[in-house]
């Protein structure tokens, strides 16, 4: 690639750059829908090797994941409307325990002042909060509903995302195919070679990653429902959402589900069925979970997900935590790219071969350490 085309390229970059900085307002039905049509892409590609036409594949996996979404929807938001109201009614309780109990205890034992915790004004801003978000569905749609103007672009927006998403999962397949016909004829093996890469660790995170959370938030439920917690639904989602960093959910979820038993129970035996629960979920993770539906691919590094995710909330809003995993993905698959460029080059000493693989190198190195 000559210097003029490498300037064009990043002139392009930058106007790209521009663009979802100046369309942030209209770009989130869009990137939802496309994000909507990457998912349901494989789906569709077996619905067709089965025989079924590609619209037709489109139309079954819409009507299915719209029917489970309105079910679930259905059924988790009144749950979650009784369990946060639970929760408000409990904060009170739980604020004057640590301020009469925990934190005297601290200073006794630790010699620290506690005196300057203004605990009655967090208590009643903890009790404000939970109660505006008792009925979350309704103050979305009062705030939608305060002008004209933003009813329609609610709507408008609510029903792109769908629209959007028939369409791009329809057109898929072609899409991609005109995609590849505009690559660089002398860069095309390499550039198909990185964006495999790319969908690689994507999915693997997306579509494994987030089955696994799925099922972890459900398991935290049910097994918190048997044990009889009043807040299972709640801890569970919240256990469950945090699991998009190994090991987070499983800390938050079992510190939040011991807090919720010692308030209401008060016994080591509800203790220890909180422990078994999230120790359950923790070994089905492992050797059934991770195993069956991320595989062996390696997806993205839990800091590189909390990074991404910050970095493209603070630099584009709503917009650039969408597009903060597809861009983590591609610099993650350059970086490799460049690495093993680095290790076959003459500046890193003796030149491997082109395709040598890093890990063989170091397998090679650990069987000459144990002669």
């Amino acid at each position: 690639m000559t210097s003029d085309y490498r300037w064009y390229w990043a002139a392009g970059l930058a106007a790209l750059l521009a663009l979802i900085y100046f369309l942030q307002p209209i770009l989130a039905p869009f990137l939802i829908g496309m994000l909507l049509a990457y998912l349901g892409d494989p789906l569709v590609d077996r619905l067709e090797a089965r025989g079924l036409s590609r619209t037709l594949g489109v139309v079954v996996v819409f009507a299915v994941v719209t029917g489970i979404l309105i079910a679930a929807l259905l059924i988790l938001i009144p749950l979650l409307g009784h369990q946060i109201a639970t929760l408000r009614s409990n904060v009170p309780a739980m604020i004057d325990w640590f301020h009469n109990a925990a934190l005297p205890w601290v200073e006794a034992r630790l010699g620290v002042q506690v005196s300057d915790f203004r605990l009655d004004s967090v208590r009643e801003s903890l009790a404000d909060n939970l109660g505006k978000t008792g009925g979350v569905l309704a103050t979305v749609i009062a705030q939608a509903t305060r002008s004209t103007m933003a009813l329609v672009t609610w709507t408008a927006n609510l029903v792109m995302i769908p629209v959007v998403g028939f369409y791009l999962l329809r057109d898929w397949d072609v899409i991609v195919a005109r995609c590849r016909e505009m690559l660089p004829r002398r860069q095309e093996p390499l550039i198909v070679k990185l964006l495999g890469e790319c969908d690689e660790v994507l999915g693997a995170f997306i579509r494994g990653q987030l089955l696994v959370m799925t099922c972890l938030g459900v398991i935290y439920w049910l097994g918190l429902w048997l044990v009889g917690l009043d807040l299972a639904l709640l801890i569970g989602m919240l256990a469950g959402l945090a699991s998009i960093v190994p090991y987070l959910g499983f800390f938050v979820g079992i510190c939040a589900a011991l807090i919720a038993a010692v308030f209401q129970f008060g016994d080591l035996f509800h203790l220890v069925a909180v422990v078994a629960v999230f120790s359950v979920g923790q070994m089905i993770e492992g050797m059934v979970l991770t195993p069956l539906l991320v595989g062996d691919r390696i997806g993205l590094h839990p800091v590189a997900v909390i990074f991404a995710i910050l970095a493209g909330g603070q630099l584009f809003g709503f917009v650039g935590i969408l597009l903060a995993l597809p861009i983590a993905a591609v610099v993650m698959v350059l970086l490799r790219h460049a690495y093993r460029h680095y290790r076959a080059s003459a500046a890193y000493g003796e030149p491997l071969a082109e395709n040598y693989e890093v890990d063989t190198v170091r397998v090679e190195l650990d069987e000459e350490e144990q002669r």
